[in-house]
């Protein structure tokens, strides 16, 4: 059950060419050659039309990895993790990239413009995955399946193909949320193509994913009872955690009593730590591994494109030996090696070495930790936590020795353990320390290997948080969201190399916690309003 869901994701062509989505519409359908009658006539279609929901954040296109279905975007930027993963790490000091390309180094020094062409493609991304979504919602009402003839048990499946594709609708409007705080917003309720959508604000949103959550939860999968791949209550869950963990931020009212409630649904139900940190990082995660919660599926031969994971190995090493001795080949990606991404001195900080007692979560190579210059490839340290190399050392097929078959979680256990910890320290109501500490002290004993890195209560103030989250999830894309919620990314309290643009740090002003919405969005569309300060 594990690899087919896999195999399906690998093997689907996006027939829905997302023409409209090109456009920022959000309340137009997506257009192809294949009527809805034909696509839905069978509870296979069905099950096919939300593989590609799935595929969708994976994939760049219907015609392969050099075309993008996000318009005015090269193809090689165009796939969600990258452009998620860029929003939420290159703002920080967990990360700094050394290419030139228009946007990126705005990015390294966050001083980016009201149309950032990866900012704007994360937002044109995202409302293409709503607007699939939406068009799901409306072919699979019971009015649909009983005109195709679609009843009993055929007619429950698609019940839960519904809740999961609210599910990744949810999760994307939680991406808008946290990144753009008001998006414009569409459902499957709304005619199509008769006005422009309205702009919601953020408060509200928040209320709607939080009921959107609540709503589906009873229709979803047990826990790790879904194919892999496919959402789950955990998933649920996990993400209620995470949007109460930051409601103080989206929504102005504390909800750390809420985020104990869901973070401990998660840690009660049937996820365990992997043994092996290093191993939920490698090309095999997808077999064995309990830990995961919900994953974005790549294949290294079936469903290539240049983000994802394979953008997450590549762009951190050197194609052939660098200064410190990298090569491609044992990442996994031989033919691969692109050199651009870098912490900067801020992340390795976060791993003293003490005799004895090393954490074993902190992968960095290179010759300097420092970054005097971003455009010196050697300063700052690589990361090598991804590898397209499974747990017993073999490299899997790998479409022209560069693409990546490891899969990203996008929710797994440990985070939950942390979310549980932090929403106790800052005051919620149901849990209690000695909970969060034994949570805290099973990841640091897997990170050292043994007990020499165990903490005591004391230690689990809310800054310890913080640097616990950055020695767990460093580079999984949460960085940006974490310095907001702690009051961290705008300001001077907390500097990072070449925050607001200087080599020792400055000051970035408080509207930067949110991005603008894109000009051409603006244009498109009277009803929207800029973000405050753009």
């Amino acid at each position: 059950m594990k690899s087919s869901f896999k195999i399906l994701l690998a093997s689907a062509v996006l027939v829905l060419s997302l023409n409209a989505c090109k456009k920022h519409a959000l309340n137009l359908t997506p257009t192809n050659d294949v009527t809805a009658d034909i696509a839905y006539a069978t509870p296979a279609g069905y099950k096919q039309q939300l593989v590609r929901l799935y595929a969708n954040y994976g994939l760049t296109s219907p015609s392969g990895s050099d075309n993008s279905d996000v318009g005015g975007l090269n193809a090689g930027f165009a796939d969600f993790l990258r452009l998620f993963w860029t929003s939420q790490e290159l703002v920080t000091d967990e990360a700094v990239c050394n290419w030139g390309d228009t946007g990126i180094p705005e990015l390294d020094n966050a001083t980016w413009s009201t149309d950032n062409q990866f900012l704007r493609g994360l937002y044109s991304r995202s409302i293409s995955q709503i607007t699939l979504v939406n068009d799901y919602l409306r072919q699979s009402t019971a009015d649909k399946l009983a005109s195709r003839n679609i009843t009993g048990a055929d007619a429950t499946n698609v019940a839960r193909y519904r809740a999961e594709a609210r599910f990744l609708r949810a999760y994307q409007y939680w991406v808008l949320l946290d990144a753009f705080g008001n998006p414009p917003f569409v459902t499957e309720a709304d005619e199509i193509g008769k006005v422009n959508p309205k702009q919601i604000q953020r408060a509200a949103l928040f209320t709607y994913i939080e009921s959107e959550l609540k709503a589906i939860e009873s229709d979803l999968a047990e826990p790790r009872a879904n194919e892999y791949g496919r959402a789950d209550k955990g998933a649920d869950w996990a993400l209620l955690a995470r949007l109460y963990l930051n409601a103080q931020v989206y929504a102005g009212t504390a909800k750390y009593t809420e985020a104990i409630t869901y973070s401990s649904k998660v840690i009660a139900s049937s996820y365990t730590l992997n043994p092996s940190y290093a191993n939920l990082f490698k090309a095999d995660n997808n077999i064995g591994n309990t830990e995961n919660i919900l994953t974005i599926n790549y294949d290294g031969v079936s469903g290539t494109n240049y983000g994802g994971t394979t953008f997450l190995i590549n762009a951190a090493i050197y194609a052939s030996a660098d200064a410190a001795g990298m090569i491609a080949g044992e990442y996994g990606v031989p033919n691969g090696g692109w050199a651009g991404n870098r912490t900067r001195q801020n992340l390795p900080a976060l791993f003293p070495n003490t005799t004895g007692s090393i954490d074993k979560r902190g992968v960095f190579v290179g010759p300097k930790a420092t970054i005097d210059a971003i455009s010196d490839p050697n300063d700052g340290l690589k990361v090598t936590k991804f590898k397209n190399v499974t747990s017993g050392g073999t490299t899997p097929a790998s479409l022209n020795g560069t693409f990546s078959s490891l899969d990203f979680a996008l929710f797994r256990l440990a985070e939950q353990y942390l979310i549980y910890g932090e929403a106790v320290a800052r005051g919620g109501s149901g849990g209690n320390v000695t909970d969060a500490l034994t949570y805290v002290n099973r990841l640091r004993q897997r990170a050292y290997g043994n007990t020499s890195g165990n903490v005591t209560t004391a230690a689990l103030t809310t800054d310890f948080y913080l640097d616990e989250r950055g020695r767990e999830l460093y580079w999984e894309g949460h960085r940006r969201t974490d310095l907001i919620r702690y009051g961290k990314f705008a300001g001077a309290t907390y500097l990072w190399p070449f925050k607001g643009g200087v080599k020792a740090g400055t000051s970035l002003p408080a509207y930067r916690n949110l991005y603008p919405i894109p000009n051409a969005d603006l244009i498109a569309n009277p009803n929207l309003v800029q973000n405050t300060g753009y």
